[in-house]
């Protein structure tokens, strides 16, 4: 791949964003929707899309997970739909609360405020996040939209990516991820959109997401962020929304290509497989999340036998698992069911630092640019 120019990215204006209406106006025109079914006498209803296995597909051209077009009714002619549509409008004035305040709750929190529901409160912090992802697909608008967030932030950012960051005072930082950081990085936080953060430019020609936090730190110190020319992500295990989002954005608005490395065993191939075409538990949002142009770099089973690494005997979950990618679309390609079977054939599984079997400079000076240059981005 030829070198490429420094990428610009047009900025946001420094002025406050207002609250974003176009967010809240969903849930307001669903409480005008019911409210006008009880001033009518008819018994309030709402329908939605069902997020059920049946109701699902993988679209092949598009790679990504979506949802079908199989509907349901919530309808307050039986106990439990009337709870649910009670509990439903509680957390839209909730919602609509927080945007008038200026405040964020995290999901924990949600669950414990609605205590205070009475009746309406949940009995379990998953039967609050449930409820949060109908009306993602009832508003098609993201949790964020809502001011909603887990409690852990996204991933770290290590690389010479310029970005400006609004505070939460409202203030609008310049951030260049390599040199105005500390050794851990940027830590992106869990809203990564246009209005929050912006991308000024960068000098990069890849991105280079990385599961295990042993080695981000191996390839920073090495300097192989600016050897490389490489924007590195921290996937932190299964990568967080904000990260998945923010790995979307580098490569539509900088056009930066995506390259993922893990471990070599089926839990982190399915990390790769969130990354590129999302997860059937977000498949309302693979649009906004997925990145399918991302491609695995490594630790693959053939990697095992051809860098002769040190590894360890696949358990029989990991067998099960293996078998269970060989019928999942996301990995149907004639590449994945070669990987998977020789997985399954040897018996193995390797973690990324087993690399470090010939020296700390190995992975950097030897596996990556190797990988790298078969794949065409180096």
């Amino acid at each position: 791949m030829p070198p490429k120019r420094a990428r610009a990215a047009a900025t946001t204006s420094d002025d406050e964003p207002k609250i974003r209406a176009d967010a809240l106006r969903p849930t307001l025109a669903l409480a005008k929707q019911i409210y006008e079914q009880l001033d009518d006498g008819e018994i309030p209803r709402m329908r939605l899309p069902l997020r059920t296995k049946q109701n699902l597909s993988f679209q092949m051209r598009e790679g990504v997970w979506k949802l079908g077009k199989a509907m349901g009714t919530r309808s307050a002619r039986k106990l439990d739909g009337a709870l649910m549509l009670l509990r439903t409008f509680y957390l839209v004035d909730f919602i609509n609360e927080m945007a008038r305040d200026r405040k964020t709750s995290t999901l924990r929190e949600l669950y414990y405020i609605s205590e205070g529901w009475e009746e309406a409160k949940f009995h379990s912090e998953d039967e609050s996040n449930l409820l949060i992802e109908d009306l993602e697909v009832l508003c098609q608008r993201l949790r964020e939209d809502f001011r909603l967030h887990p409690e852990e932030n996204g991933a770290s950012v290590i690389g010479d990516l310029t970005i400006k960051e609004r505070n939460r005072k409202g203030q609008v930082k310049r951030i260049n991820c390599r040199d105005d950081v500390g050794d851990g990085g940027y830590s992106l936080p869990f809203n990564v959109e246009k209005e929050k953060i912006s991308f000024v430019g960068t000098n990069a020609k890849f991105v280079i997401a990385i599961e295990c936090g042993g080695m981000v730190d191996r390839l920073a110190e090495n300097g192989f962020d600016e050897d490389q020319k490489a924007i590195l992500i921290h996937l932190k295990g299964q990568p967080a929304r904000s990260t998945r989002r923010f790995l979307k954005r580098l490569t539509e608005e900088l056009e930066l290509p995506v390259v993922v490395f893990t471990d070599g065993d089926p839990w982190s191939f399915r990390i790769f497989a969130s990354v590129a075409f999302g997860a059937i538990k977000t498949a309302h949002i693979s649009n906004y999340l997925a990145t399918p142009g991302a491609e695995f770099l490594g630790v693959t089973a053939s990697d095992i036998e051809n860098y002769e690494l040190p590894s360890d005997a696949l358990s029989d979950q990991d067998v099960r698992a293996l078998q269970a990618e060989l019928t999942d679309p996301r990995f149907a390609t004639a590449e994945w069911r070669s990987e998977i079977e020789l997985m399954l054939k040897n018996g193995k599984k390797a973690e990324q630092q087993s690399l470090a079997k010939y020296g700390l400079n190995y992975v950097t000076e030897h596996y990556l640019p190797e990988k790298l240059n078969q794949m065409g981005v180096l």
